[in-house]
């Protein structure tokens, strides 16, 4: 009998179908409960009207987008405050007043009332006191003040050092952002490049809008592709620092400590593994009063590597590049040439040359200092 009565109220309900949202499994056994169908519609109604009120929403400008809000919008994406917020396009005052949070429009920078704008006259704010030439874009603007908590939901890891990851992403990807939107130039402006860039971030991210002769014309949707392209970016970076950049620092620091076991003249020291090691050197050598001209590793391909080094960490010229009779010579010839058997090649600009041992490649370091 129970069977039969519940079976004759399912009946029910399906004769009604069409006056009920789509029957669920949770609004059946609300029924069986005992709920009327106004309770069950009630219910529903209140929950999605409760929903969206609790939605936060971002605002920022409509038009042609560009790198910083775009960023700006994915990183707070990545908060807890803001990670599922609506992101509202508009220039209406009326419409950012009621946003959450507004970033690169509406003239007002206000962390307390989170309106976070770069473009008024009156805002002279940048990353901190060493960063003097760079005003913030929107994107500088969220980092600074959102970054570490953004940082930590990337990387998800307590072994790391976020206080030296939050500078090292700042100089190594977001200024670059800031500068582009700001209009400040990375040399001269007297100076003529010698070829094209055309792949930067803030290019990439430009392409995205809609063309003059573009038909379709759904910018909501090129935003969408453009946060996608800049928090892969953005996450790849982060990713990178955290987990492959801050852990050389040990393996660096121990060859330039022990570089007067590797050679007395301490101007090479051997690394146990390939590693990023140029912005570590110049950080260390400061600190050990070392003055390094060759570093020897071990590649991934098991053979072995001297590599000058250079003036800067991000200059290609070097402090004492290989010797020039030896540029652009290889394997056997570059044996006789040098007389250290086991030669793979030394580049045609003498930034760097590979052995098959470690020993070989140790020679062509000890030959190069004397030549």
């Amino acid at each position: 009998k129970i069977l039969a009565s519940r079976l004759i109220g399912l009946q029910v309900v399906a004769a009604c179908n069409c006056f009920l949202p789509p029957i669920t499994t949770r609004n059946l056994l609300r029924l069986r409960g005992g709920c009327s169908i106004q309770q069950v519609r009630m219910t529903q109604s209140g929950s999605d009207a409760k929903r969206a009120r609790s939605m936060k929403r971002i605002g920022t400008h409509d038009g042609a987008f560009h790198c910083d809000e775009v960023l700006a919008c994915w990183m707070l994406h990545q908060t807890k405050q803001f990670a599922d917020a609506e992101i509202v396009r508009t220039r209406e005052e009326n419409k950012l007043s009621e946003m959450d949070i507004v970033v690169d429009v509406g003239a007002v920078f206000d962390p307390s009332t989170h309106r976070y704008d770069h473009h008024q006259k009156s805002f002279t704010d940048t990353f901190d006191e060493k960063h003097v030439v760079t005003k913030l874009s929107s994107a500088g603007l969220i980092y600074k003040y959102f970054g570490q908590e953004i940082l930590q939901n990337i990387v998800k890891s307590v072994d790391v050092n976020y206080e030296k990851l939050y500078h090292l992403v700042y100089d190594n990807f977001i200024e670059e952002i800031d500068a582009v939107d700001n209009g400040v130039q990375c040399y001269a402006a007297d100076a003529v490049p010698k070829y094209k860039v055309s792949t930067m971030l803030g290019q990439r991210v430009a392409r995205l809008n809609p063309s003059w002769n573009d038909q379709s014309k759904k910018p909501d949707e090129q935003f969408q592709k453009a946060m996608q392209i800049v928090g892969d970016e953005m996450e790849s970076i982060v990713n990178y620092y955290a987990k492959a950049f801050l852990p050389a620092r040990s393996i660096v620091y121990e060859a330039i400590s022990s570089r007067l076991d590797d050679h007395p003249s301490g101007k090479i020291i051997v690394l146990k593994t390939a590693c990023p090691w140029k912005d570590h050197l110049f950080e260390i050598e400061k600190e050990l009063q070392a003055n390094v001209l060759y570093a020897v590793y071990e590649d991934q391909g098991g053979s072995w590597r001297v590599q000058a080094v250079p003036e800067r960490p991000e200059s290609f010229h070097c402090r004492k590049a290989l010797p020039e009779a030896w540029r652009g010579i290889r394997d056997q010839a570059l044996s006789d040439l040098t007389g250290v058997q086991g030669c793979i090649f030394v580049h045609a600009t003498g930034f760097i040359g590979g052995a098959q041992t470690r020993e070989g490649a140790m020679k062509l370091a000890e030959m190069a200092l004397d030549m």
